[in-house]
């Protein structure tokens, strides 16, 4: 049996794995762990995203972890406070969330026009334009919603959706 993992191979293998992973050994079960967000509050950000700056910023001044929250609507449908903003067209909204911090993505990109993100994105992954955002809305709605300052995207969207007809 030259190939059995012997007691002492397996005690050195083990140990040294457990001793370069020293937080699963200094772990204290005790510890408490990071509590989550209450699920109203998130709702009531993400709603109020989709209305007013001034209903917004109160909030995620008291909670300053709502940014990136999210809430399932049901069935998988994600939305987070820019996501709301990006489809509901609140430039306002979407850029104060973005100088916070805030992740942002290819829908609200698209809403605010940014074609210098949007077309290389598109370009390089043109059934991108066939993704769904928030609500099952779709990339060319968000260029509606963003107005003249979406307009050359919305154009852009138009002749790619043209193209794989």
């Amino acid at each position: 049996m030259k190939d059995a993992l012997s007691r002492r191979k397996f005690l050195v293998a083990t140990t040294g794995g457990l001793l370069a992973m020293p937080n699963l050994i200094n772990a204290d079960p005790q510890e408490p762990k990071p509590s989550t967000i209450n699920i109203d509050l998130v709702r009531n950000y993400v709603i109020a995203a989709h209305k007013s700056l001034d209903d917004l910023k109160p909030l995620l001044e008291e909670t300053p972890t709502l940014l990136n929250a999210t809430i399932d609507w049901k069935n998988g449908d994600f939305e987070s406070a820019i996501g709301g903003a990006g489809h509901m067209g609140h430039r306002d909204i979407a850029l104060y969330l973005i100088e916070k911090g805030a992740r942002t993505d290819l829908f609200v990109h698209t809403m605010l026009g940014h074609i210098d993100i949007v077309k290389p994105i598109l370009t390089r992954y043109p059934n991108m334009i066939k993704c769904d955002g928030p609500h099952g809305i779709p990339l060319i709605r968000h260029a509606e919603a963003g107005g003249e300052e979406a307009k050359e995207v919305l154009d852009f969207l138009k002749t790619l959706e043209k193209l794989q007809q």
